[in-house]
């Protein structure tokens, strides 16, 4: 989906999600003003596209909320609610959390250890897919390594983010080039899940790596060679899904 193709999820991100996050954010922090909130949102969200609304929400959001990151994320933690069960994407169930996530991208880069571990939470719910990026520019290895492990979780919702976080050309979202050169520190979290029985999981590996197949085709070819080698049914999903616009010989 493109900013061109965004009309329909567009009304979604103006002032009723910011009645909602208002209504949701007092239940845990009184003295948010929600007027405020509000009212900026309604008066700058028109002509707006989704990505840009968001990023409205989380600024307005800044300017509302404690000044002092680690107390704002403790009031928006708790909003949150139950983990999701679903193999959904970010607009369907708890499409209203996007604008909580920007505001981790924004405000929360130096603040590791409390904004992944926020992103984590976010994602079991909604998906960290654009904020993770960048912690994954500033921290490369200790987002790696943490990525790594999250491809290992048994929860799919991080072993997604595993994988769909660290795409080179993931729609709505800055290319990420630091991995395009040498992809091999990504090709070794793609191995940890090339063999998961999650649809959702297998689709962002492929996803991955027809991205893979556009920015740098020689080691991308040469590990899906690999991985014509074997026979459990989602590598053999991953690799058809992953070489569905192109003729490859594998």
């Amino acid at each position: 989906m493109t900013e061109k193709k965004d009309y329909s999820i567009t009304p979604k991100f103006g002032a009723k999600l910011a009645e909602l996050l208002s209504e949701k954010i007092k239940g845990v922090f009184p003295e948010f003003n929600s007027p405020q909130y509000i009212a900026a949102i309604a008066n700058q969200c028109e002509g707006l596209s989704y990505t840009q609304r968001v990023l409205l929400h989380a600024r307005e959001l800044q300017k509302v909320l404690p000044p002092d990151y680690e107390r704002s994320i403790a009031i928006l933690m708790p909003i949150l609610g139950d983990e999701n069960p679903k193999e959904t994407g970010m607009f369907t169930h708890y499409y209203w959390l996007l604008p909580i996530g920007k505001y981790v991208e924004l405000y929360g880069l130096d603040n590791y250890d409390t904004s992944i571990g926020a992103i984590a939470e976010i994602t079991k719910r909604n998906t960290g897919e654009y904020c993770i990026r960048p912690f994954i520019r500033k921290y490369p290895k200790q987002t790696l390594a943490q990525m790594k492990a999250w491809a290992q979780s048994g929860n799919f919702h991080l072993r997604r983010l595993a994988s769909e976080g660290l795409r080179p050309k993931l729609p709505w979202a800055p290319k990420l080039e630091l991995f395009i050169e040498d992809p091999a520190p990504v090709f070794e979290i793609l191995e940890l899940l090339k063999e998961d029985t999650i649809k959702f999981v297998q689709r962002s590996v492929a996803n991955h790596l027809t991205d893979y197949l556009k920015v740098n085709p020689k080691p991308t070819l040469q590990l899906l060679s690999s991985w014509a080698k074997s026979d459990h049914p989602s590598t053999k999903w991953i690799i058809k899904h992953a070489t569905r616009k192109g003729d490859y010989n594998l």
